[in-house]
């Protein structure tokens, strides 16, 4: 749940006052929250390390900041290309959370000694063992493999379907195939099994009025959650037949990194998004955290008595359209969008008492609805501790990386 214990007013105050030197359109992290969502996500670990989800942060220096910190090891990363990035960066431990069609990029990993001990890419079938061999150009690196494990929950045989279209390994046997043909491929060692459980870790299960669908949520994760400890600790075991020395069982994600740290299984979790708590975090029960990651868009215009407009804001979040997928005007509390316009291509209506109080030239704060997508709009974050800027930090945007 968002930490309701906050003082939003003074939370505002201060972030206008460490900014008041600088104009917006801008983002900001505030360190003392970011640095408090990691300890929270270190101690519902349990014991076991947190791998750091890149998409979720998007900046070299924050990633180095988290793995700096006890209870943090390695990343997962989103593209191959990305990974080579980070590693040449000096991060030695990369698992590329999604399959990668990148020949130039797999020539890189399969000539580069350094690289191919820090990267590990992600498999579901053998057609992609094939494409990484035709790539190679004559490297002859030995390529780490990881296999993931569809997590989602299958009911009325298959007809049924909650989680994400990911793996089509779903079975235990299903992935022990694989890891036999990982094993018996020249160039290739398998190392890890991930399954991430998108279903759990990323739906909130306090759904603000409405119980029906929060009780639907809540009934659909606690069958979701037996049903994948048992399965993925059978694959595990089914992996681990073929493959003894497995080196890593990657599982989880912010909204159930406790529930999944609990299974025996499972060796270490991923989470990312709860470094910034985004929007799309507020509605959980099983843990709360502070909003980290904020910008800032200028009042351009006062169209009228209870309206002001702001400069751009329309930032959407991937997925499913809807207006959970908007950012959310934060700060001062009280303000809407206009439903004809909502967040706007360079120009955003905002509605409500708190716009009579703004003046031209005054910041509205927002919260993006998921967490590293922000960092693509920003080519710097600028760091805040207490109510000043203590420096700021390229995005991967800053740095010249769009890798999607």
């Amino acid at each position: 749940m968002f930490d309701t214990t906050a003082d939003l007013a003074a939370d505002r105050a201060r972030y206008d006052r460490a900014t008041a030197h600088l104009d917006a359109p801008l983002a900001l992290v505030d360190l003392e929250a970011f640095d408090s969502n990691a300890d929270d996500l270190v101690r519902r670990g349990g014991g076991k390390p947190i791998r750091v989800a890149t998409k979720s942060v998007r900046c070299r220096g924050l990633l180095e900041r988290v793995l700096a910190r006890n209870g943090f090891a390695g990343v997962l990363s989103f593209t191959l290309a990305e990974s080579l990035w980070l590693a040449r960066s000096g991060i030695d431990d990369v698992l590329l959370a999604y399959p990668s069609a990148d020949r130039a990029a797999f020539a890189e990993l399969a000539a580069d000694p350094k690289l191919a001990a820090a990267v590990t890419v992600m498999v579901d079938d053998p057609a992609q063992l094939a494409l990484i061999d035709a790539a190679r150009d004559g490297g002859e690196q030995e390529i780490r493999v990881c296999l993931e494990l569809d997590t989602s929950l299958r009911r009325f045989g298959g007809r049924v379907r909650v989680g994400a279209r990911r793996s089509p390994l779903h079975s235990p046997t299903q992935l022990a195939d694989v890891a036999r043909s990982v094993s018996r491929r020249k160039g290739f060692r398998l190392v890890g099994l991930m399954a991430y459980e998108g279903h759990v870790a990323g739906v909130g299960d306090a759904a603000p009025g409405n119980r029906l669908r929060t009780r639907g949520v809540r009934l659909m994760q606690s069958a979701a959650k037996r049903e994948l400890a048992a399965r993925r600790a059978a694959a595990v075991h089914a992996v681990r037949h073929v493959v003894p020395d497995l080196e890593f069982v990657n599982g989880g994600g912010t909204g159930s990194v406790q529930h999944t740290a609990a299974e025996d299984a499972v060796t270490e979790i991923a989470a990312g998004s709860g470094l910034f708590l985004p929007r799309l975090f507020d509605h959980y029960t099983s843990f709360s955290g502070r909003p980290a990651a904020l910008f800032a868009l200028p009042v351009v215009r006062r169209p009228g008595v209870g309206v002001v407009t702001v400069l751009g804001g329309g930032y959407p979040a991937s997925g499913a359209p809807g207006r959970d997928r908007l950012p959310q005007p934060y700060l001062p509390r009280g303000l809407r969008y206009d439903r004809q316009e909502a967040a706007g291509e360079v120009q955003t209506p905002l509605l409500g008492p708190p716009a009579d109080d703004l003046l031209v030239g005054d910041k509205v704060w927002f919260r993006h609805a998921k967490a590293g997508e922000l960092c693509e709009r920003f080519a710097e974050l600028h760091l805040v501790e207490g109510d000043r800027v203590t420096g700021s930090l390229p995005t991967y945007r800053g740095e010249g990386r769009t890798f999607l």
